[in-house]
């Protein structure tokens, strides 16, 4: 199929919005972490703004200016026991990575979401963490939110996932950071990696053999500076406007090239596309 087009070319600079996925991690680690977190290019969207205000509720101090957020980290033992409950909102990502932090506090905590969240299956997070100690009660044997959860001294875990999913194995490995002993986690193919990555970056150990990934809690993290590159999937579109319109020239800045997400790159490219990458930087350490 052919669409008409009175545009000769597109050229010019952009900066996508900050990685979802990072800004989230980047906001729970800093609560976690002893010391102070500064975040620049976070997303302010409404899913990271329920990850900060969860945290919120829990003791910790955070600022957020636009897309600059400072994080008073916690540190070790340094949650504290909501008086509300833990309003998720939308987001999937807060209400599976936040249960995994809350195994491994020594109180209770209610998590709620809106009317989608009420309807997403959390039972793959729920069960693994109620094998490492954690009392975790809800609608179908906790399956949906609302979900009660009394988290405490957790028990490590050697986890095969029936499937690969990062937020489960997140949820696994952010709970093994409270266990005394090994935490693992094993998927049947490799899933994003954006916790392991960003545990190493807040100081933390976390081993990967092949498709076993694993951590030996208990750990201590420290807080740092983190710039959130420009999340992929944004520049997606870019991407491919440039691609299709005929002597375009587009420079995309600052984004994030995780491995498991560069799909769209490599489909392009194999498609004749000519994309460049310049100036390639790891900032895990």
């Amino acid at each position: 199929m052919q669409l008409p087009t009175n545009v000769s070319s597109l050229r010019g600079m952009i900066e996508v919005p900050g990685d979802k996925s990072i800004s989230h991690r980047a906001v729970m680690l800093g609560a976690l972490a002893s010391g102070r977190t500064v975040i620049d290019h976070f997303l302010p969207g409404s899913d990271c703004l329920s990850t900060i205000d969860c945290f919120r509720k829990l003791g910790v101090d955070i600022r957020q200016d636009g897309t600059t957020v400072v994080v008073e980290g916690a540190g070790p033992g340094g949650l504290r026991e909501p008086a509300a409950v833990l309003d998720v909102g939308n987001s999937g990502t807060t209400a599976r990575l936040l249960l995994g932090i809350l195994a491994g506090q020594p109180f209770h905590a209610c998590l709620v979401g809106d009317e989608s969240i009420a309807k997403r299956p959390m039972g793959r997070v729920t069960k693994p963490l109620r094998e490492m100690g954690a009392r975790i009660d809800g609608r179908e044997g906790g399956n949906y939110t609302p979900l009660s959860i009394r988290g405490g001294a957790l028990r490590p875990l050697r986890y095969t996932s029936p499937v690969a999913s990062a937020q489960v194995k997140s949820a696994i490995l952010l709970a093994g950071l409270f266990a005394d002993g090994v935490t693992s986690v094993a998927e049947p193919h490799r899933s994003r990696d954006h916790t392991e990555r960003m545990v190493r970056l807040f100081g933390g150990e976390v081993n990967v053999d092949g498709l076993t990934v694993s951590v030996a809690g208990p750990q201590r993290l420290r807080g740092t500076h983190i710039y959130v590159p420009g999340d992929i999937s944004s520049a997606a579109f870019f991407l491919v406007a440039g691609a299709i319109v005929p002597n375009s020239e587009i420079t995309l800045k600052n984004v994030g090239l995780n491995p498991t997400r560069t799909g769209i790159i490599d489909v392009l490219t194999q498609m004749g596309a000519d994309i460049a990458i310049d100036n390639v930087r790891n900032e895990e350490t």
